[in-house]
């Protein structure tokens, strides 16, 4: 049996915000473009997360808010405030925690913290990708990943293999 994990980073946040804090800040033009055609992309692939795990940042959520219509099938979505700016270690912890019944989990979030996580977690998938995931992990990019575990609480570093790896640019 195997686990699959999407890592979605939020798409491109506005600067220009009044926002009190960082976690306020909305998406610009360019982001709500890109998570629209992450959206598109992810209903056209048939990807569908049996759980979401947001974070509470406006950004994030907003990113999320533009997927969710093309993802097919149910899913059970929960905001968290742990994720926001999480680091890899921290979310290796959090999904130890995911339920044996959910197969497939999508992780929305920050940088640099799903960038480290993707990182250690694969050990192999296409070269060209890994490499390009490792040097930069744009906004509103997708990371696949496929983990050789029957159950979440076994997830280790070095075991997952990335399927693919998807940025807003790649579907312009």
């Amino acid at each position: 049996m195997s686990r699959r994990l999407y890592l979605m980073r939020h798409a491109k946040s506005s600067w220009d915000d009044a926002a009190p804090d960082d976690r306020g800040r909305d998406l610009s033009a360019r982001g709500r473009a890109a998570a629209d055609r992450m959206g598109a992309f992810c209903g056209a692939e048939r990807i569908a997360p049996a759980l979401v795990l947001c974070s509470t940042a406006r950004r994030a959520r907003e990113t999320l808010a533009r997927l969710v219509p093309h993802l097919p099938g149910s899913r059970r979505i929960e905001f968290e405030d742990g994720l926001y700016l999480a680091g890899a270690a921290e979310l290796v912890r959090r999904l130890r925690r995911v339920e044996d019944p959910v197969r497939s989990v999508m992780l929305v979030g920050h940088n640099p913290g799903l960038q480290e996580l993707a990182a250690t977690l694969c050990a192999s998938g296409d070269e060209a990708a890994l490499a390009r995931l490792r040097g930069k992990y744009p906004t509103g990019a997708l990371a696949e990943i496929t983990l050789p575990i029957e159950h979440w609480r076994q997830l280790e570093i070095d075991t997952g293999m990335l399927v693919r790896f998807v940025a807003p640019r790649d579907l312009a």
